[in-house]
C-alpha cells in the first residue's frame, strides 16, 4: 500500500492586520503606471469624432480625394495623383452602398451617392487626361 505523503503550502506575501495585500508592485508595474502615454511625447491627437456611418464614409471620401490629388497627403505634405487606390477607394464606397441598400437612412444614402457622384466625375476627367 502506498504512504501518503504530507505537504505545506507557504504563502509568502506579507499581509498587515485588516489589509488585504500590501506587497508593492514590481517597478516594471510602477514605471507602466507612471508614464501611460509612453513613446508619445509630442504628440498633439485631436479629440475623438464621434464614429458613425457618415463620418465613416466622409474618411474614405477624403482618402479618395487624396489619392486624387485634391488634397495633401498628410504624411508628406504633397499632392500626388494615384489613380489605381484612389479606384480601389472609389469601389469600397460603390461595395457599401450596394451593401447597405435598403438600410440607410434617406440622408447617408444621399451621402453615398454624392460623394460617389463627385469622386467617380474627378476620377474620370483625370484618367481621360492620360499620363
Amino acid at each position: 500500500m502506498e504512504e501518503e505523503k504530507e505537504f505545506t503550502v507557504k504563502d509568502k506575501r506579507r499581509f498587515t492586520e485588516g489589509a488585504e495585500d500590501t506587497e508593492e508592485p514590481p517597478k516594471e508595474a510602477q514605471s507602466e503606471q507612471k508614464e501611460p502615454h509612453a513613446g508619445h511625447e509630442g504628440h498633439v491627437h485631436a479629440p475623438p469624432v464621434e464614429i458613425n456611418f457618415a463620418s465613416f464614409i466622409f474618411s474614405l471620401g477624403r482618402s479618395a480625394f487624396i489619392h486624387l490629388g485634391e488634397e495633401p497627403d498628410p504624411m508628406t505634405g504633397q499632392r500626388q495623383v494615384s489613380l489605381p487606390l484612389a479606384k480601389e477607394t472609389i469601389d469600397i464606397i460603390s461595395l457599401l452602398e450596394e451593401k447597405t441598400k435598403g438600410n440607410l437612412m434617406p440622408e447617408e444614402a444621399q451621402l453615398v451617392k454624392n460623394i460617389l457622384y463627385t469622386l467617380r466625375m474627378r476620377f474620370v476627367e483625370l484618367a481621360s487626361k492620360g499620363p
